[in-house]
């Protein structure tokens, strides 16, 4: 079976897991404060402050914002749920926008139709390591006044006309869950330049009590603080980012190479002006070409030992968010899946899946097309 995800483990991880047990310092130390002024210095961001995992960076933006109970807070409707998640959990509401047919990115022009009085922020998703149309969205922040919060979960160390993502908006959100480009098995971060934000941040971060002044608590707080041993795992990794991007930039070639010009089988259009590192790679199947559904599609290729993923539901058709449906967010979230994208995976698997996958399709194409 080759796997959707494997980690890989660059030299130095082990050594300063252990380093960081044998301090006795596991839950606060040194490997926090170096993982984030790393992450800083990769970034070009004044503020990288950890959290314990991705979603709670997300909360944390919205707190640090003052978002909360009456205002909307604009998402993709074809995205991961987190977001949307964190905005009901702070008592605000959750407004779903389309995304764009190619990029699959949120679409400006439908994020200004859904603005309200109501409307405070929107949250740009950076879906597959893809950025969105960056310009286009402050642009429309700025006009309206709103907030933007980024969430680079898959789009770590993409940029945007030579920006960093995350620093692109007023505040980043970041993971490092097991299969991200960066892992410590959890994790998470966000990115300001603001230091009000990154003050209260920190504040939100740790029961609202300012190290200075133990059991004072100034703010409602929560606990969504970052391990010592996690971050001795990061910062080994951080320690060998170009090797990551390096290789996470051959995948995506090899795949590209592969794939790219077949009918009935479209890669993720990048954003003008993104220099992606991909974090999954992902195709769209046309269902007027090939007959068999993405679902079935992943169950044939996990039969030939190819272990896939699909899109993720379309937010709208989930009960919980109330929301009514959007032409391109389900029509995406239908018909993509992603092949095996870690970060060491070779070549000749690379080429193997793209063989298989390409074999299945040829075999259900639909009556008068040519694969």
């Amino acid at each position: 079976m080759i796997p959707w995800y494997e980690p890989h483990f660059w030299g130095e991880e082990k050594k300063y897991v252990l380093d960081a047990l044998e301090s006795t310092w596991i839950s606060d130390g040194e490997y926090i404060k170096k993982f984030e002024s790393t992450m800083e210095k990769i970034l070009g961001a004044k503020h990288v402050i950890t959290t314990s995992n991705g979603t709670a960076s997300l909360m944390l933006a919205y707190l640090a914002l003052g978002l909360g109970p009456g205002d909307e807070i604009i998402v993709p409707g074809f995205t991961f749920a987190a977001p949307a998640n964190m905005i009901l959990a702070i008592g605000a509401t959750p407004v779903f926008a389309d995304v764009d047919a190619e990029t699959w990115l949120l679409c400006p022009t439908s994020v200004e139709e859904k603005i309200t009085a109501k409307t405070k922020a929107i949250v740009p998703v950076h879906i597959y390591g893809n950025v969105c149309d960056m310009d286009k969205l402050r642009h429309i922040a700025e006009k309206y006044n709103l907030y933007i919060i980024e969430d680079v979960a898959e789009a770590a160390f993409s940029t945007y006309r030579g920006q960093q993502a995350g620093t692109l908006g007023d505040i980043g959100s970041f993971s490092f869950q097991a299969t991200k480009t960066i892992t410590m098995g959890e994790g998470g971060a966000i990115c300001t330049n603001n230091p009000s934000l990154q003050e209260i941040a920190r504040l939100i971060r740790n029961h609202g009590m300012r190290p200075s002044k133990r059991y004072w608590h100034e703010v409602v707080g929560h606990n969504f603080r970052l391990t010592n041993l996690q971050a001795a795992l990061g910062y080994a990794q951080l320690e060998n980012v170009d090797k990551i991007i390096e290789n996470k930039k051959r995948v995506y070639e090899r795949y590209k190479k592969n794939l790219s010009g077949q009918q009935g089988i479209f890669l993720q259009v990048m954003t003008d002006g993104c220099e992606p590192v991909v974090w999954a790679i992902a195709v769209k199947i046309d269902s007027t070409v090939v007959s068999l559904t993405r679902d079935d599609l992943i169950i044939a290729l996990k039969e030939a030992g190819i272990e896939t993923r699909p899109g993720f539901y379309p937010l709208s058709e989930l009960p919980i968010y109330h929301a009514e449906p959007l032409v391109n967010a389900t029509d995406v979230a239908r018909n993509v899946l992603s092949l095996p994208s870690y970060t060491m995976i070779s070549d000749a698997d690379i080429d193997h899946v793209c063989e298989v996958f390409l074999n299945i399709a040829k075999r259900n194409q639909v009556h008068n097309h040519a694969l």
